[in-house]
C-alpha cells in the first residue's frame, strides 16, 4: 500500500469518527417514524399479496332464480301476503284477521238465480192453466267470518215474494256440534229438505204434500245437527220451530214444534250405499186441545260405479208417513200415505224414472193412486228438461191423465245439484 492509499484510508476514517456522534445525536421521534413507515411498507405488501391470490381464484356461479310455477305460486302468495305457511306459524301465536278491502269481489256473497217453467195437458176436461212459470228463486251465500255462514233464497212464485229459506249456521262447535238458526226447510225424511227445482219429478211426493203442506215442512227456529260414527255413520238432528204448516198441521197454534231426525248410512261396496232413517214431528195448540204427531221412515240404495258414475247410476228411495191428530181425550185416527221411486241414468245425459204414490186424505180417508213416470235430459250443470206422465186415480172417481214439461236453468253456483 501507497502513502497515498494510507491517506485516503486516513480521511475515511476521521469523517466516520466525526459521523457517528451526529447519528447518534438523532431524536427518538425520527426513529420511530421510520419505524412505522418500515411497517406500513410491510402491510401493504401483504396486502398486495392477497389481492394478488384473490385475483387467480376461480369465481363460482350463481344458482339460477326458480321459475318453476311452484315457486312463482310461493313468491306471489307471500308477496299478497296467503301465504299459509307463513300465517300458520303466525296464528301459533295469535290470531290474525286479514281484510283485503281492495279485492271487491271478496266482499260480495255467491248469488244464484234459478228458474223453473212447466206446460201442462191432460186428456179430459176443458184446457186451461196450461202453462205455469211455477218459481223463480235467488240465492245468496256466504261466508260472515271465519266461524259462521249464511244462505238466504228468496222464492218469486205467482206474482208474490217470499224468503224460502234464510239461515246462519256455525259448525266446528264443541262436541262436533252444527248449529242454525232462521228459517230452513227441515229435515223431514228423505226429499223435504230438497228445492223444488231439484227432486226428481215436478212435483214433491203427494204423501209429503198432503201431510207437511203444499209445498213440504219450513219453519222458523233453531237446529242442532251431530254426525258420529260406529257401524256405518249416523246423523241426528234436533229442530225446535214455528211451522208455515202451522194452520195445517197444528191448528194455527203458532206455538213451537219439535222435530228429531235420525239418518243410518252404510257403504255396502264401492259403488252402493243404503241409508235408512227416521223422524218424529211433534206439535199443539192449546186453545182446541189439539196434539199433532206425525211418524217417517225413509229408504234409500243407490249404485254408483266409480269408474263410471257421469254414465251410469241407479238410485230406489221410498218414504212412509203416518199422521194422528188428537183432540182433547179423544185419540184421532191414523192416517198412512207412502211412495216409492226410482231412477236410472242411461248415459251422461238421459235419465229415466218412475214412482208409485198411495195416501190416505186425512180428511175423508179416501185413497189416491199414481204413477208417474218421467224421462229427463240432463244437458248440462245449467239446463234440465224433464217430460212427465201421471196417471192419477182417486178411490171412487174416474182416472185422470196428465202430461208434462218441465224446464229448469240456474246461473251462479247453486245450481239443481241432487242433494
Amino acid at each position: 500500500m501507497t502513502r497515498h492509499h494510507y491517506a485516503v484510508v486516513a480521511a475515511l476514517a476521521a469523517g466516520l469518527a466525526l459521523a457517528a456522534p451526529a447519528f447518534a445525536q438523532q431524536p427518538a421521534e425520527q426513529r420511530r417514524v421510520d419505524s412505522l413507515a418500515a411497517e406500513v411498507r410491510a402491510l401493504k405488501a401483504r396486502l398486495d399479496s392477497v389481492r394478488a391470490q384473490l385475483a387467480h381464484r376461480p369465481v363460482a356461479a350463481e344458482p339460477a332464480a326458480d321459475t318453476s310455477l311452484a315457486a312463482l305460486r310461493a313468491a306471489a302468495a307471500a308477496a299478497a301476503g296467503t301465504d299459509t305457511t307463513k300465517m300458520k306459524a303466525d296464528t301459533a301465536q295469535r290470531t290474525w284477521f286479514i281484510g283485503r278491502e281492495r279485492n271487491q269481489a271478496q266482499l260480495n256473497p255467491e248469488i244464484s238465480a234459478t228458474g223453473d217453467v212447466r206446460a201442462y195437458g191432460t186428456t179430459t176436461g176443458v184446457q186451461r192453466d196450461n202453462f205455469d212459470a211455477r218459481e223463480f228463486e235467488v240465492g245468496f251465500q256466504s261466508a260472515l267470518d271465519p266461524y259462521s255462514n249464511t244462505k238466504i233464497f228468496v222464492s218469486l212464485e205467482n206474482g208474490s215474494v217470499s224468503v224460502e229459506e234464510g239461515y246462519a249456521y256455525w259448525t266446528g262447535l264443541p262436541g262436533h256440534i252444527r248449529f242454525d238458526i232462521g228459517k230452513f226447510r227441515q229435515q223431514f225424511g228423505e226429499l223435504n229438505r230438497w228445492h223444488l227445482h231439484a227432486v226428481p219429478e215436478t212435483e214433491y211426493p203427494l204423501a209429503l204434500r198432503t201431510y207437511l203442506g203444499g209445498d213440504g215442512l219450513a219453519g222458523t227456529g233453531i237446529s242442532l245437527y251431530r254426525a258420529f260414527g260406529g257401524l256405518g255413520t249416523h246423523e241426528l238432528t234436533a229442530q225446535v220451530t214455528r211451522s208455515e204448516s202451522d194452520a195445517e198441521l197444528f191448528g194455527g197454534g203458532a206455538r213451537p214444534t219439535y222435530l228429531v231426525h235420525l239418518l243410518n248410512f252404510w257403504q255396502l261396496s264401492p259403488s252402493t250405499y243404503m241409508q235408512i232413517g227416521g223422524t218424529g214431528l211433534y206439535g199443539t195448540n192449546p186453545n182446541s186441545a189439539l196434539r199433532t204427531k206425525v211418524g217417517g221412515l225413509e229408504f234409500r240404495l243407490t249404485w254408483r260405479p266409480p269408474q263410471r258414475a257421469l254414465y251410469r247410476n241407479w238410485t230406489i228411495r221410498g218414504e212412509l208417513y203416518a199422521l194422528q191428530k188428537d183432540s182433547a181425550s179423544v185419540s184421532g185416527q191414523t192416517h198412512v200415505g207412502w211412495y216409492v221411486g226410482s231412477t236410472y241414468k242411461l248415459d251422461e245425459r238421459w235419465i229415466v224414472g218412475v214412482r208409485y204414490d198411495y195416501v190416505e186424505d186425512p180428511v175423508s180417508s179416501l185413497i189416491t193412486r199414481q204413477v208417474i213416470p218421467t224421462l229427463t235430459l240432463w244437458e248440462s250443470e245449467w239446463v234440465e228438461l224433464r217430460a212427465q206422465y201421471m196417471w192419477s186415480k182417486l178411490a171412487g172417481a174416474s182416472a185422470t191423465h196428465q202430461f208434462a214439461l218441465q224446464a229448469v236453468w240456474a246461473i251462479g253456483p247453486h245450481k239443481h245439484e241432487t242433494y
